[in-house]
This record gives C-alpha cells, structure tokens and sequence, in this order.
C-alpha cells in the first residue's frame, strides 16, 4: 500500500478547527477527481481507512482527495455533511493546482459515507446542509456517485424496509422531518448525478434493499443508475484486500464513462 502524495492538508474549518484530508495523485492523471468519504456509522472511523480505494483509483488516473469530518460524539448531525460539502468546495476551488477539471469531481463514500456522498449529491446549495467552512462562494456539485453499501432512508419507530434507525445519526434530536431531510432517497429526481451502487446481499448491517430501493427509486425518476449486487457478500467487504482492486476497476469504468468521457458516452435505445 503506497502512502498518500500529500498527507492532512487543511481545506477547511468546522466547528472552530481544521478540517484535513490526504491527497493522492495518478502517475498518469486523466483530468478527473473523486472526493472519498470514509465511514463508521458516522460515530467512528477516519480517512486512514481509505488508502486502498484511493490508491486503486489513482492507479486508473483519478486524483483522490480522502477527507475527515467531525463525527457525532464530536459534533451532532448536520455537522457530518457541512464537513464533506467543506471538503468538496475545497476541491473545486483548488482543482486547477491538481489538474482536476472542477467539473468533473466524482465522489465515493462507504457505508455512512456512502450516505454522504449520496446527501451531498442530492443537495447542491442546499442552505441548511452547506455549513461555513470555507470557500462560500463555490458549489457543491458533483458529476457522479459511487455508494458503497449505503444507508439511504432513516426511520423512527418501526423499521421500515432499507432503513437504518434515525438516532444512528440524529441521536436525541430524532424527529420524523429531521428523518426525512437524511434521507436521500427523498431526493431522488431525473437530474441527480449518475450513480453506481456496490452492495453485498449478505451485508446484516446497511441491507441491500436499501441500494436496491434507491437504484429504483433514481431510475423512475429518470436518473442514471446502475447496480452490482455481489452474492452473499457482508457489511465493508468492499475493503478487504481480495475485492479493492475489482471493485474500484468498476467504479473506473462507470466513471470513465460518465465523468472522464461523458460526450463519448450514449446510452442504449432499446434493451440490449
């Protein structure tokens, strides 16, 4: 495992301190960025955990700029995703200085991170989820998503399907609005960025109806979608050594396609 080119650079202020991420540059750069959130059910874990992707991806000439924020026995939600749209304002107003086109910037997430990526996708300049951290006058806009295992719909009281409990990440401010505002699911519409969702159908933790039910829920509205379901696979195996490589040399290519080739790229007509 390589270590980062650039290690806790500050992009970023949240809650009084600064907010760090590590950098990691391609040999052979092809223009495209991805923003990598870790996860840990928004309680635990740290962008230390993401060298593996990050440098698989890099190895496919995407820039990966690994990022940390504050997590909930820090600071309560909706710190979580201030900290990551911090991070991606940051990486726009610099992707010039890491020869990343400011418009093509994907963003992977894990797990809670894949919940992150997912909430910061669906919210652009979303007033109440944009934080102050830095670099105001840039947007949060992002040109495709990787979801890896990702919690997409919170429910209070009785589980609902695909969901994971509201307190997860709201705690004691759990209403059934505050629920609904997590959820990305709710966000679901024909211009959201083009998504790839990874999910094992074995995971006990984030079920996989919950990738499935967002894939669906983005393909009504007329959004581009795509899904790979791995058999029996549980909760972070898309971490383990084995599966790093295959699983972000798919990524590659859906980002290939959407983001570093776009003008290149035409969906099928009619079913293949």
């Amino acid at each position: 495992m390589s270590n980062p080119t650039e290690e806790d650079v500050v992009v970023g202020t949240g809650g009084g301190r600064d907010l760090h991420a590590d950098i990691y540059r391609p040999a052979d750069p092809n223009g495209a960025g991805v923003l990598m959130i870790h996860g840990g059910g928004w309680r635990m874990g740290s962008k230390a955990m993401m060298p593996p992707q990050s440098n698989a991806l890099a190895r496919r000439g995407f820039t990966c700029v690994a990022i940390e924020y504050r997590l909930t026995p820090e600071a309560p939600w909706p710190a979580q995703i201030h900290d990551v749209k911090t991070a991606m304002r940051w990486f726009r107003a610099h992707a010039g200085s890491l020869g990343v086109e400011s418009d093509r910037i994907a963003v992977l997430g894990n797990s809670a991170g894949g919940h992150l990526a997912l909430l910061l996708a669906a919210t652009p300049g979303r007033a109440e989820y944009e934080g102050d951290g830095g670099n105001a006058d840039v947007d949060t806009c992002v040109a495709a998503v990787i979801a890896v295992y990702p919690p997409v719909t919170f429910f209070v009281g009785e589980r609902t399907s695909g969901g994971t409990s509201a307190t997860a990440i709201l705690g004691d401010a759990t209403t059934e609005e505050a629920a609904k505002a997590a959820s990305p699911i709710e966000y679901a519409h024909a211009s959201f960025p083009p998504t790839f969702f990874l999910h094992g159908n074995g995971d006990k933790v984030v079920p996989v109806s919950a990738s499935i039910n967002m894939y669906n829920a983005l393909s009504r509205a007329g959004a581009r979608a795509e899904m790979h379901i791995y058999a029996e696979q549980p909760h972070t195996w898309a971490r383990w050594p084995k599966w790093v490589q295959p699983t972000m040399d798919e990524a590659a290519l859906f980002l290939d396609r959407y983001v570093v080739n776009p003008a290149g790229y035409r969906p099928p007509t009619q079913p293949l």
